[in-house]
Parts: structure tokens; C-alpha cells; sequence
């Protein structure tokens, strides 16, 4: 391995710092931190001004976020989702064992749709875990259906995981042709890493459900005289406003999938192409401002309430990791830690190394905001490195490895379920339980992905 440049140096031991911050204390926003680690390394080792540094803001996944957690704010704000959370728990009427199938359905619809996982939990968790007590199931077992079903879904285009990823993934996507990589179209890129986080977390949090007492309480509901208005209570009629908010949402998915198809492409002209994208590819974002000034002309929705909902946190930690990696890159310690994953990975093992050290580092830290950022832009480096192997394989190992550990109490997710779990539950086993359990996964993450992405090259 060829010596390191001071400026390598530097900006690996300014990152190392950073996600150690991040880890030690969550409170802080490490986006505010990396953007002076990256101003600080760029100007004084990498001969980069201030100003320079600061335009490496991505401002497009900006744009992307706040549309779309906007029109979703606005939907969680004028009770749209909860209304319909309470509608479809209700479809299992009396039998009382369709409900958790009802959950995890709901729950990847939601976060399907465009709310994200942050969102959903942040949404259903008070509700799902008081279903938990009403119906006599454990509070862990319902953490993991919750966490596994949000986690699963959130890398779809629509949702903000899925936008960070995406955003990555088209800036690589030209330097990872060239290497002999098939990106392929890249909005159907973005459903298959979708699916294969999908597949990922139905193997783990949802086999864990099933086999840790979840299929044991769903067979001993034949028994169960519960009535579904003990369990959810008939909400009011959708109004008005929230009727316009459901069309808006339905349009918004319309709008990201129609125009991929060959069926409906050619409808799509060039002019309603530069009016939802950028004339060749939709923009999630673009089509969320839209439809957001929609509903809030015709009074649908709180602007104020809106902004509040959106994920300020999350996208200024995602902005300023941005910039710390881009000085990363350009002061050369991008190459160097390359080199060092190279050094204990082959091109089928990769996965698994991958899987375990995004999950490690997420354990303490943000998933979006901090590891994904943080690894994904290594990866045309490692396939150079390497010599091969599959670079939507390691995409998903990352994205996969990085949010397999959610249900840890240390994560939003975990701490979240055990906030709103019943008194009569045990607090400080279920911490324990969440414990084990998240820090076990980013073992079994890394196996999975060594097996699903290595091995059988999903």
C-alpha cells in the first residue's frame, strides 16, 4: 500500500472523529460538526477554500427531501395517516390473528409511499403498541414486526432512505459503467435494491417475529373473543381535505412509477417530463412541491405544522456528511480506506464485510444520515480494488447492514417502541431484549448479505 498523504491522513482521522462523536453523543447534529471538520481538513491540509468546501452541498437530495417529508407532513398533520392507520387495522374485524399481517402490511405501504421509515415508526408505534397490550402480545415481538416491516420498505424511491441511496447511487452510476458495472435504467434500479432490503428484513426482524413467539400467539388466537372496537375504535369518515390529501398521495406514486413503463412512457411527453423531472427521469421532489402548493392553495393543509414534521435533523446531518466525504475524496483518504476494506474482502466476501461494519457503526449512530453517506461512495473504489464483484450487491449490503440494527433501545426505532409500550410491560428486560437483539444483528446482517448478495447474487 502506497504512503499516505498528510491530507489523507487528516481527513481519515477528521472522520473517524465525526462518527465517533456521533456515536458518543446523539443529541448533537454531526452534520453542523462535519461541516467544520470538512472546512478545517479542505483548508489547511487539502489547500481547498471555505466557500469551495461549502458548494459541495447537495442540493438536489436537499430538494428531494424536503418535498417529499413536506407533502407527507402535511398528510400527518391534517390526520390523514392516522385515519387511515385505524381503517386498516379494523379490516381483521373479529379475527384477532390477522392483525399483525395487517401491521406489517400497512406499515410497508405507508413507508412505501413516500413518509419513510423514521415517519411510520414515529406514526404507528404509539398506536401498534398499545394493540400489542389489548391483544397479549409481547412488546418485543411487536418491535420487531414494526422496525422490520418500516426498515424493509425504506428504501423505496419514493421514501427519504431510498432518496439518499438513489442519490448516491446516480452520481456513481457513469464511473461504475465505465468499469463494466450494468446499472441498468435506474429507477427500476431503485425498486430492486428496494426489494432486496425487503427480502433482507423479512429473513430477519420478520423470521425472528415468527420464530421468537410470533407464530405461537397467532395460532392460540382460534381462541380469542376480542372485539376489533376494544382494539381499534371506529374513526370518524375521511373529511374533505383529507380526501385531497389521499388523491395527492396516489398521484405522487403514479407519477414515479408510469413513466418507467414501456406501456405508458409515451404518454409522458418531453414538456410534462421537464415539468416533474429533469426532462428525462422523474424527480420525486419536484412532484412533491407540486402537489404540496396544491393542498395548500385549497387550504388542505398547515404550511406551519408542514415544516415542523419535516426531518430538519436528518437532512442536515445527510448534507453535512456530504461535504466531509466530498473533501474526503478530493484530500485522497476516500482511496485510503478503500485500500483497507479491500485488504480483508474478495469480491464475494465484500458483502458480508460490508453488512457488518455499516451495522456496527450504525448501532450508535444515524443510518441515513451518517453511514450511508459515508460508505456508499466507496464503493466504485472497492470494485476497482478488487478487481470486480457486484456493485448493486455492495449498494444493498450497506443499505441492508446499516439498518438491520434499528431495533437496538440505543436507535430511535428501539427506544421509540419501548416509549410507548404498556406499564405492565417490563421496561428493563425489553431494553435488554432489544439490546441483544440489535447487536446481533449486525452479525446476521453480515451473513445474510453474504448469502443473499454474495453467494446468490440477488
Amino acid at each position: 500500500m502506497e504512503a499516505l498523504s498528510s491530507a489523507a491522513i487528516a481527513s481519515l482521522v477528521g472522520i473517524v472523529i465525526v462518527v465517533g462523536i456521533s456515536m458518543y453523543n446523539e443529541d448533537l447534529n454531526v452534520g453542523i460538526i462535519a461541516i467544520a471538520f470538512a472546512i478545517g481538513i479542505g483548508s489547511l491540509f487539502a489547500n481547498l477554500s471555505a466557500v469551495k468546501i461549502m458548494q459541495a452541498w447537495p442540493v438536489d437530495l436537499f430538494m428531494v427531501l424536503t418535498g417529499v417529508t413536506f407533502l407527507f407532513g402535511i398528510a400527518t398533520t391534517n390526520g390523514t395517516m392516522e385515519k387511515l392507520t385505524a381503517k386498516a387495522i379494523r379490516l381483521a374485524k373479529g379475527n384477532t390473528a390477522l392483525i399483525p399481517l395487517i401491521i406489517f402490511i400497512l406499515i410497508t405501504i405507508i413507508t412505501t409511499i413516500g413518509p419513510g421509515n423514521i415517519a411510520t415508526v414515529t406514526l404507528m408505534a404509539p398506536v401498534v403498541m398499545a394493540i400489542a397490550n389489548r391483544i397479549g402480545m409481547k412488546a418485543f415481538l411487536m418491535t420487531l414486526l414494526v422496525v422490520g416491516a418500516a426498515n424493509g420498505a425504506a428504501f423505496s424511491p419514493i421514501a427519504p432512505s431510498g432518496i439518499i441511496s438513489n442519490s448516491f447511487i446516480a452520481k456513481m452510476a457513469p464511473q461504475l459503467e465505465a468499469m463494466g458495472q450494468h446499472m441498468g435504467d435506474l429507477n427500476m434500479l431503485a425498486w430492486k435494491i428496494h426489494l432486496n432490503s425487503e427480502i433482507a428484513q423479512l429473513a430477519a426482524n420478520i423470521g425472528g417475529f415468527l420464530v421468537l413467539g410470533g407464530w405461537t400467539w397467532i395460532r392460540n388466537q382460534r381462541t380469542s373473543s376480542l372485539s376489533i372496537d376494544d382494539i381499534a375504535p371506529k374513526p370518524e369518515p375521511f373529511d374533505k381535505k383529507q380526501w385531497m390529501t389521499l388523491g395527492s398521495i396516489a398521484i405522487l406514486v403514479l407519477l414515479v412509477i408510469l413513466p418507467s413503463l414501456s406501456l405508458t412512457k409515451p404518454f409522458f411527453t418531453p414538456m410534462i417530463m421537464n415539468l416533474i423531472g429533469n426532462g428525462k427521469v422523474t424527480n420525486v421532489g419536484a412532484i412533491a412541491f407540486l402537489l404540496s402548493s396544491i393542498l395548500l392553495v385549497l387550504n388542505a393543509g398547515d404550511s406551519k405544522a408542514a415544516v415542523k414534521a419535516v426531518p430538519w435533523s436528518v437532512i442536515i446531518m445527510v448534507g453535512g456528511m456530504g461535504i466531509l466525504i466530498d473533501v474526503m475524496d478530493k484530500a485522497g483518504g476516500l482511496n485510503a480506506m478503500v485500500g483497507l476494506i479491500a485488504n480483508v474482502s474478495n469480491t464475494t466476501s465484500i458483502n458480508g464485510v460490508l453488512a457488518v461494519a455499516t451495522g456496527f457503526i450504525s448501532s450508535f449512530s444515524s443510518s441515513s444520515g451518517v453511514v450511508m453517506p459515508m460508505f456508499l461512495p466507496l464503493v466504485p473504489g472497492l470494485v476497482d480494488q478488487l478487481g470486480g464483484g457486484n456493485a448493486i450487491a455492495m449498494i444493498s449490503s450497506i443499505d441492508v447492514g446499516s439498518h438491520l440494527v434499528d431495533t437496538s433501545p440505543l436507535s430511535l426505532f428501539g427506544a421509540m417502541c419501548i416509549a410507548c409500550a404498556d406499564d405492565k410491560e417490563d421496561k428493563g428486560k425489553l431494553f435488554r431484549q432489544l439490546l441483544i437483539w440489535g447487536f446481533s444483528m449486525c452479525i446476521v446482517g453480515g451473513i445474510l448479505c453474504y448469502v443473499f448478495f454474495g453467494l446468490l447474487e440477488l
